[in-house]
């Protein structure tokens, strides 16, 4: 009876301490998201001010280091730098073989795919948390209702005193389940609503930029 006792107390306690990890890295992941997203937004409006501040292409790609960072900065890095690679070859590579507007687009939404992925980072353990915190609260609960059963049983008394404290502590796990898994769907849905309006930004740079790059060529 006794080690029956300690195993469903241990199997409990690893729920509990199982949703507590959850909620620290539901925290965590949350702050950073915050930082990245908002550190980036700040990058790409002062490097797209200077950039369409500029009188060319040429000074465009000359900005200084402290301006020329965030995803729009290293997209146009991609553009210019295969620019001066189709430049260079001359057609020799096969890098460089069909229409240049259609190549250029195309090394253009590569990097913008790889920028959309850096954003995106994180959004699936949030997701996972948001969808499987409840449960795992639940299956405490279950466990320690089973586990009140038994005391209640073994103690042969079923007055509200003997009952009601046992089924209070196993309701406890549902209820930290609930909490871990409300911040983690919220925060979840508010960065995804922020990566889609980063990529629409994106999105029209990458026209922008391919509409003057051309009208250079």
């Amino acid at each position: 009876m006794l080690d029956h006792v300690a195993y469903a107390e241990t199997i409990i306690d690893g729920t509990k301490y199982t949703l507590y990890a959850f909620s620290v890295l539901t925290w965590t992941l949350i702050f950073f998201k915050i930082w990245q997203l908002a550190r980036n937004r700040s990058y790409n409006q002062t490097f797209n001010d200077a950039f369409w501040d500029s009188a060319d292409l040429t000074a465009a790609e000359n900005l200084p280091e402290d301006v020329a960072r965030g995803s729009q900065a290293r997209i146009a890095r991609t553009g210019f730098q295969w620019l001066r690679e189709s430049a260079a070859s001359m057609g020799k590579s096969l890098k460089f073989h069909g229409q240049p507007a259609e190549l250029l687009e195309h090394a253009l939404l590569v990097q913008m795919q790889k920028e959309q992925h850096s954003m995106e980072s994180g959004l699936t353990i949030l997701a996972s948390i948001g969808s499987t915190a409840p449960f795992v609260g639940l299956f405490g609960t279950v466990l320690g209702i089973m586990h009140a059963m038994h005391q209640i049983t073994a103690s042969g008394s079923t007055s509200l005193e003997v009952v009601a404290g046992p089924i209070g502590d196993a309701l406890v796990a549902t209820a930290i389940g609930i909490a871990v898994a409300v911040p983690s769907v919220l925060a979840y849905n508010m960065f995804l609503r922020l990566v889609k309006q980063q990529r629409v930004e994106l999105e029209n740079f990458v026209t922008s930029f391919m509409h003057n790059a051309i009208g250079k060529d």
